[in-house]
């Protein structure tokens, strides 16, 4: 009798260690300013809901660009990113779709090529031959691939169609760039322009849309092959019930979105396409 209670309060005692253990192991996840600008408060809250709703630490990762969260990625030093559909959809060995926001009643949004607002006769990407163009990130599909495939189908690319280029790593920082007249045209994610907008900025009333893109599946929460299924379960729980939860909801309104779903892969095959087009070679610098 006495090796029976000893055998259950060892067996007990293993069972509720490895359960602490998975209770105590930190959720990393990888951020950039390309999307969430400013970003200190907003995160300091989500972090406290995340934490709240799957029982784990929460620590965000934050990093310059998409390519050092790709990195990040590949080496599992990150159990989840948010990042853009282009490296979701050429990174698919590393990653795997977690999670895709819903912004205006849909999973999708728009590239966005702007100019300065005092640029009447500009209509559209034909006309910024010549000009200083602002990218937002070479691994961004907004921000790059939508207007250099653009130029590709013409035979051309962004060396030889504008007279200088640049990466702004932030899509804000490109409505900034235009506004402030340090280029003369730029590639914005519509959403973050639209939020801008919303928010009351006066970047925007200094820039101009003059070509808006096909829908392509919003930037998604992936998950690296680091996060286990308990994990992924937990933060896609999360995520989902956002709008269910007074704090959550509150994020939801600070980042202009709806809610997020679990999302599909078929939803980024546009972007998919426009991959195949384009080396990230063609990039500036690349």
């Amino acid at each position: 009798m006495r090796g029976g209670v000893a055998g259950l309060v060892l067996f007990l005692a293993v069972v509720l260690s490895g359960h602490a253990g998975a209770e105590e192991r930190t959720i990393r996840i990888g951020v950039t300013p390309v999307i969430l600008k400013d970003q200190s408060g907003f995160l300091d809250a989500w972090r406290d809901y995340l934490e709240d709703r799957t029982g784990y630490s929460v620590d965000f990762v934050r990093r310059g660009s998409y390519g050092e969260i790709v990195e990040l990625a590949r080496r599992e030093r990150i159990d989840f990113a948010w990042l853009c559909g282009f490296p979701y959809v050429t990174e698919q060995g590393s990653v795997e779709l977690l999670a895709v926001p819903v912004y205006d009643g849909k999973p999708t949004y728009q590239s966005y090529i702007i100019v300065g607002e005092d640029k009447s006769d500009t209509r559209g990407m034909e006309d910024l031959e010549g000009v200083v163009f602002a990218f937002s990130d070479p691994n961004s599909n907004s921000g790059w691939l939508y207007p250099e495939t653009r130029l590709h189908a013409k035979g051309l690319n962004s060396d030889e169609f504008f007279r200088q280029s640049f990466f702004t790593y932030g899509h804000r920082n490109v409505v900034e760039a235009v506004a402030e007249g340090l280029a003369d045209a730029g590639a914005v994610d519509g959403y973050v322009w639209e939020t801008l907008k919303k928010r009351g900025s006066g970047l925007t009333e200094r820039t101009r849309v003059i070509e808006r893109s096909p829908e392509f599946g919003f930037p998604p929460l992936v998950a690296t092959r680091a996060a286990d299924d308990e994990m992924r379960a937990r933060f896609r729980g999360a995520l989902r019930d956002m709008t269910d939860h007074p704090g959550g909801r509150d994020l939801l309104e600070a980042l202009n979105l709806d809610s997020f779903v679990d999302g599909e892969d078929a939803w980024f095959d546009g972007i998919r396409e426009l991959s195949r087009q384009v080396s990230r070679d063609e990039a500036p610098g690349g």
